[in-house]
């Protein structure tokens, strides 16, 4: 396993949870899809930009850590297409007055956001036969039909992509998780706000919910189930 989380999680925080038994690998399935959560102009900005100059375009950017991700996005996004692999999008849509809820009183800024920062970056817009799945809350598994889709494609692994890693990511993967899918996070394609909150989610998510790898790791584990399609046993990653 890759170590994205050092720092600032301590040699003291490895051993608790390696003494605890935390951490290990999980694998995946025989049927993988992608996620890719939130990838919005709002969450990037209209172009790379140091974190305090892109929230002043969009208060939910993340900035140049964001379009970081979208190019491994992208790179796993062609290797989804190429197998015919399922592809799906939870996403925000632009908020109303009555979408407000606890989230526009604990972040009131996000409730001003313009439409046209919804919009989904285009290097890895959807497609047409891709799945859109419009969400309220974090996860994309709340009061959505994603587990429906999922089933109906036959999935059993979710490759979960997107923002941020603390909030939208970390929920998705959590209930994912919670339905017994297997979870595989490629840790170049999560990105947040916050360094130091993206290492601490990334570790937690890998000892509890999910296989954090590079996307190299998850781009090879996809390939090879495209090449053997049709097994029936759940590999190791």
């Amino acid at each position: 396993m890759t170590a994205p989380w050092l720092p600032p999680i301590t040699d003291d925080d490895l051993a608790r949870y390696e003494a605890a038994g935390f951490g290990k690998p999980s694998g995946h399935g025989i049927r993988p899809a992608l996620l890719i959560i939130d990838v919005q102009y709002r969450t990037v900005g209209s172009r790379p930009m140091p974190f305090f100059e892109a929230v002043q375009e969009y208060t939910t950017s993340c900035g140049e850590v964001g379009w970081a991700a979208v190019h491994e996005i992208a790179r796993l996004l062609a290797v989804f297409r190429g197998l015919g692999l399922p592809v799906l999008y939870p996403h925000v849509a632009p908020k109303r007055s009555y979408d407000a809820g606890r989230l526009g009183g604990k972040v009131p800024a996000i409730m001003d956001v313009p439409e046209q920062g919804y919009r989904f970056v285009e290097e890895v817009a959807p497609e047409a036969d891709d799945v859109l799945v419009p969400k309220r809350h974090p996860s994309a598994f709340f009061g959505t039909a994603l587990v429906s889709y999922l089933i109906d494609r036959e999935v059993d692994t979710v490759v979960v992509t997107g923002c941020t890693t603390s909030g939208c990511v970390r929920a998705t993967a959590v209930d994912a998780f919670s339905y017994n899918f297997h979870v595989l996070v490629p840790e170049e394609c999560v990105y947040d706000r916050s360094p130091t909150v993206h290492a601490v989610n990334l570790f937690d998510i890998a000892q509890k919910y999910a296989d954090v790898m590079p996307t190299d790791g998850v781009i090879a584990a996809v390939t090879d189930l495209g090449s053997a399609a049709g097994g029936d046993t759940v590999q190791s990653c």
